[in-house]
């Protein structure tokens, strides 16, 4: 497979799973605010913190309000990771590679990214976006369905899915990181009622709560840690989501499952191992916060090895040994 197209398949599965947890992020915002005591202020800031554009927003938005906050990660077109523009982004690099995709898979990412597109001039949407944000979760589900059943199962759907897991990984992270921030001002809300609401409202918008209970019953926040980041079998967990994109990985290069041949195999395979054998107690002693932050700088070094490995364009040489053409 050319490099040019495994890149565009990568980022187009990248740019549509970041569409949908954008919209997961605003949501958990949304259901923590509607929890809150009557007279509290509502917390937009966190939001921008933890996607790391705070210095952009604040030079051209000011306060971080709900209007503001919504139109930002919703419908601003200079913001690379609003919703908008991941699925413009997401269209764009499907289009490049029509020919390598199903034309189901071309017609649905163009119709979620015209069904957007034409949101953005509806104002209400950002004051009132629960409607709109449902509607960009279920278009990204269909697309990842659309993809599973029509596309070969060959290198590019690896490719797909090696980029869709990994920031599916990040974006669970800054999830959880939302709770952080949100709990930051109040911490002697920890372990209260409200507490156990908030963590309620943040597995709701990750479709976590009903296989949350299944699996640990009633809401604690140790338990909760441990079913984002280190369940086997959730499949928004880190650590499921990090499985998923070294199977992948390996599937692409060839190189046997614990193993590696190139720095992206080894990056990600001490990421997996590291998670595989990490215990929730560890993590919370140490800080959710830090550990949250390290492991976000760990996908970024395994994302930057990915591109330098497969996608980066290398001089050629004019002569080869002893002056012969290549």
């Amino acid at each position: 497979m050319l490099s040019r197209v495994a890149n565009s398949i990568y980022w187009m599965g990248r740019y549509a799973e970041r569409a949908e947890n954008v919209a997961r992020l605003i949501e958990v915002n949304l259901q923590m605010i509607l929890d809150l005591p009557p007279g509290t202020n509502e917390q937009w800031e966190p939001l921008i913190i933890i996607s790391a554009d705070d210095a952009d927003f604040y030079r051209r938005y000011g306060t971080a309000t709900r209007q503001n906050v919504g139109q930002f990660l919703s419908f601003d077109t200079e913001n690379p990771n609003s919703i908008l523009a991941c699925l413009r982004a997401a269209r764009e690099n499907a289009r490049t590679v029509r020919e390598a995709i199903s034309s189901e898979m071309w017609e649905h990412i163009n119709t979620c990214y015209l069904m957007v597109s034409a949101a953005a001039s509806d104002r209400s949407i950002t004051m009132q976006p629960s409607d709109f944000l449902t509607e960009v979760r279920k278009a990204s589900q269909l697309f990842d369905g659309i993809t599973d059943a029509t596309m070969l199962h060959g290198e590019g759907w690896h490719f797909y899915r090696l980029g869709q897991q990994l920031e599916r990984a990040d974006k669970t992270s800054r999830l959880l990181d939302v709770k952080y921030f949100i709990l930051l001002p109040s911490a002697a809300d920890v372990g209260t009622t409200l507490d156990d609401v908030q963590w309620a409202a943040m597995l709701r918008s990750a479709s976590a709560l009903e296989m949350y209970r299944k699996r640990h019953g009633h809401i604690a926040p140790d338990k909760v840690i441990e079913f984002f980041v280190l369940d086997p079998e959730f499949p928004r967990s880190i650590l499921y989501c990090v499985t998923t994109a070294n199977d992948s990985l390996h599937a692409i290069s060839g190189t046997p499952v614990g193993m590696y041949r190139n720095a992206p195999e080894q990056h990600l395979g001490q990421l997996r191992a590291e998670l595989a054998y990490a215990d929730t107690g560890q993590i919370i002693t140490r800080g959710l916060h830090e550990f949250l932050d390290g492991l976000q700088t760990k996908l970024n070094v395994v994302d930057q090895t990915i591109f330098e490995t497969f996608f980066a364009l290398r001089p050629v040489d004019a002569l080869g040994p002893k002056g012969s053409v290549h």
